[in-house]
């Protein structure tokens, strides 16, 4: 019989690596299920930090002197691991960035800039995050391209029968989440991008919610541009990445300009580096470049699998749990699904039942979470979120259900 990955692992030990686990909030034990906002910090990548700091913190490429040296290597270093932990096929496919909003404005300003043209189409969808929404409807409105969106049907998933209408050959970008932040959804991201790749568009890949939780390999996958955040992964905030494949990555101008991106500059013209340098002007956070690699390394030594399927085993506990709750109601599939669940209940607002659960230890999520067309579509203002990660457990999952519960008679 096979034997899940989740189950060689001794998840509550691993808890012990997160300090602020141990923190008490309005006098309650903290159950932190807002992951999908930004994840926990364990104590091997805080260790990492201190010692940049302490041992090796000096500019990087510039400098002549060891520190530089050593900060530099340390810092290529760490672009090396993230392009081996999302398969990319070399290091030169990896620009770091503050994390996924600022790739996709990369990619839109950049790319957009220079291949989008007046009625050109970009294709997104109707679960996107704001921040794979609005760089595209500025692109669109500076240059007059048009905006398509693939709707979402009432359980959460893409009303992909509508695909062929929709992917013309005047699309020029495929835009889409791997992971909906709001409702858990997990898109077909091969599927997509091959039927993308058929019509001669490219495919920017949301993986926020995606990287951190699950096996990602670009090869697999097949997109152009995939953009994730390290803090959504056990990284520090302020560092992410985008990568796209070397082609794609060369044909782009820059977009910020500054130091470091250029080979040589005179009064009225500048030379530029090749990628992926030309896209990282100015001083680029080096500690949160070695933070994220240091993540990955924590991540890796679980491993992806692992997480995934204890992810999964969380969340389908949580969603039965949840079903037991009066004037429940859920979003998203009802099978296989990201670690979050997006809910209202009769009792209360969500802002109003977030707080709530707050004032008995317990994180959650509640509003829009950037996501304000889904809302729209869904008839709703916002919803409460339960967002897990491998640190949660089934215990504190019954403890917000026991929550839930008490906010039902409050309110009522």
């Amino acid at each position: 019989m096979h034997r899940p990955a989740s189950a060689t692992v001794d998840w509550k030990a691993l808890r012990e690596d997160f300090p602020i686990l141990r923190e008490r909030v309005h006098g309650r034990p903290l159950i932190y299920f807002d992951n999908a906002a930004t994840t926990q910090k364990p104590r091997p990548m805080l260790e990492i930090l201190r010692q940049y700091y302490e041992h090796t913190n000096a500019n990087v490429h510039r400098g002549l002197h060891e520190l530089s040296s050593r900060a530099t290597e340390a810092y290529e270093r760490a672009r090396q691991r993230v392009a081996d932990y999302l398969g990319a096929a070399n290091a030169e496919e990896i620009v770091f960035t503050r994390g996924t909003t600022e790739s996709i404005n990369l990619v839109a300003q950049a790319w957009g800039g220079k291949f989008v043209r007046a009625d050109d189409v970009i294709l997104l969808t109707e679960m996107e995050h704001h921040s794979n929404l609005v760089p595209w409807q500025l692109l669109a409105e500076r240059i007059g391209a048009r905006l398509r969106f693939v709707p979402v049907k009432d359980d959460g998933t893409l009303e992909l029968e509508r695909l062929p209408a929709l992917l013309t050959p005047e699309v020029k970008l495929f835009g889409f989440t791997h992971v909906s932040n709001s409702l858990g959804t997990i898109n077909p991201v091969r599927e997509l991008c091959e039927k993308a790749h058929a019509v001669g568009a490219l495919t920017l890949v949301d993986g926020a919610q995606s990287a951190g939780h699950m096996p990602v390999d670009m090869q697999e996958l097949g997109c152009d541009f995939y953009a994730f955040s390290g803090h959504k992964m056990c990284a520090p905030t302020g560092i992410g990445a985008l990568y796209a494949h070397a082609e794609v990555l060369d044909s782009i101008p820059p977009w910020h300009g500054g130091g470091e991106m250029i080979v040589s500059v005179m009064l009225e013209k500048s030379a530029f580096k090749k990628p992926p340098h030309r896209f990282e002007a100015g001083t680029p956070k080096i500690a949160g470049a070695i933070g994220l690699a240091a993540a990955i390394d924590y991540l890796e030594n679980i491993g992806r699998a692992a997480i995934f399927e204890h992810d999964a085993e969380l969340t389908s506990y949580a969603v039965e749990r949840m079903r037991e709750l009066p004037g429940m109601r859920l979003f998203g599939p009802r099978g296989e699904r990201g670690a979050i669940v997006g809910f209202v209940m009769n009792a209360a607002h969500p802002h109003d039942l977030t707080t709530f659960a707050d004032q008995q230890g317990v994180a959650l999520r509640g509003g829009h979470h950037c996501n304000q067309p889904l809302m729209r579509r869904f008839g709703v203002p916002g919803t409460t979120r339960a967002s897990f990660y491998f640190y949660n457990t089934k215990e504190e999952i019954d403890r917000m259900i026991d929550i839930l519960g008490d906010a039902v008679r409050f309110f009522s």
